[in-house]
């Protein structure tokens, strides 16, 4: 009876020690994952130069201005980035009215990192079925909320009126930045200035930013092929059941964690992408994937507050008012869409029948990508310039 319990202690121990091996493996799998979204948005910001705020220099109308906040965010990498960009322009007198389809843009753009994520599974067909769904929901979502919100927007201007509201309400404090807190830029920045300090000595400056680019984006699908294998045997047992108690324990709790995940990393990109792998390898549904995305939504809306406390002078308020309508928008679309059954299955439809399309024929998602990100919005803005939109 001894010596059996004494070989189970042992072949436990034996056991624990692959564990233990596995999931440092997934530490340093994600922080890769942190640093090649980091290294995308970095690249687009050197090969763009000083340049970068002149991508929204053709916001003339909302058309124009949705389309900017799309391609923008699409490029770089993250609506934080593009919001808080935003801000500091309505601070320097930028029209809120163009400013406010811009920031509903930045959420659709931001969900394009979801969607490359999800290609890190496309040699599995059922796990690319179910990776490629829980990323386009996003989209899909946002994509409800610019056509519900942004028509109501032009014709009563709600957002902007209540946004005004609360920037009069606490104006005239002091800056508040936070920005600080901010732990993950830290953690990145060593690997990000490894890169960015080798490139510019072989490269020109344009030249080594698309470089970045490319290698932040195969670094995306290296890590989530990898990161897919281990969680497909580690998320069982005790470690699945505290994720499920986050995020699979109902909408509320989901949203919740969301939220707070994205307030922490002050990126909804890296949040909603973290969290495509375990759709893809069934840990969580789409159901379950769904409010958590929503959450995100709204935690990102915390680095444009963040932002705009920061500003002073007499456009601070304006500035402050463009960072809550950016908040307001997103709980919009929740209590809209979310609570009204017909709205809310919309996304899980359509992500679904997209995600089935694009199994059965890759070219689909490559399509979709390139369709929805960039050749609809080139379309839009060629059309919006020439006075037809």
């Amino acid at each position: 009876m001894s010596v059996n319990s004494g070989t189970l202690s042992q072949t436990g121990s034996t056991d624990a020690k692959p564990a233990i091996k596995e999931w440092f493996f997934v530490v340093v799998l994600v922080y890769l994952l942190l640093v090649s979204v980091a290294l995308i948005g970095s690249g687009f910001k050197a090969a763009a130069g000083d340049n970068a705020k002149e991508l929204f220099a053709f916001a003339v109308n909302p058309v124009s201005g949705l389309v900017i906040g799309i391609v923008a965010t699409a490029l770089l990498q993250s609506s934080s980035t593009v919001t808080s960009i935003i801000v500091g322009l309505v601070a320097g007198g930028l029209p809120v009215g163009i400013a406010i389809p811009m920031v509903m843009g930045a959420n659709i753009g931001t969900t394009i990192t979801n969607t490359i994520v999800s290609l890190g599974h496309v040699r599995e067909g059922e796990e690319f079925k179910r990776a490629f769904a829980a990323a386009t929901i996003h989209d899909f979502f946002n994509l409800l909320c610019v056509i519900i919100f942004l028509p109501l927007e032009i014709l009563t201007g709600y957002l902007a009126k209540a946004g005004h509201m609360l920037s009069v309400f606490f104006a005239g404090g002091d800056s508040m930045s936070i920005k600080g807190l901010n732990f993950i830029k830290p953690l990145v920045k060593p690997a990000v200035h490894l890169v960015e300090g080798t490139l510019p000595g072989v490269l020109p400056q344009v030249t080594a930013g698309i470089v970045t680019i490319i290698i932040g984006i195969v670094i995306i699908v290296a890590v989530i092929t990898m990161l897919s294998r281990l969680l497909k045997t580690l998320m069982v047992g005790k470690a699945k059941e505290i994720l499920r108690k986050s995020v699979g324990r109902g909408p509320l709790s989901g949203m919740f964690s969301g939220t707070f995940l994205t307030v922490l990393v002050q990126s909804s990109s890296t949040t909603t992408s973290l969290i495509v792998p375990l759709a893809g390898n069934g840990v969580f549904s789409l159901k379950q994937i769904y409010p958590f995305t929503l959450g995100a939504n709204i935690g990102t809306c915390i680095t444009a507050l963040l932002a705009a406390t920061a500003i002073t002078g007499p456009n601070a308020v304006f500035a402050l008012q463009i960072a809550f309508v950016h908040l307001l928008y997103n709980v919009s679309g929740v209590l809209v869409i979310y609570s009204m059954p017909l709205l809310r299955n919309l996304p899980i439809r359509a992500a679904e029948a997209l995600a089935e399309v694009s199994t059965d024929n890759k070219l689909f998602a490559l399509a979709y990508v390139l369709g929805v990100f960039f050749l609809i919005p080139g379309v839009l803005i060629f059309f919006s310039s020439k006075g037809g939109v």
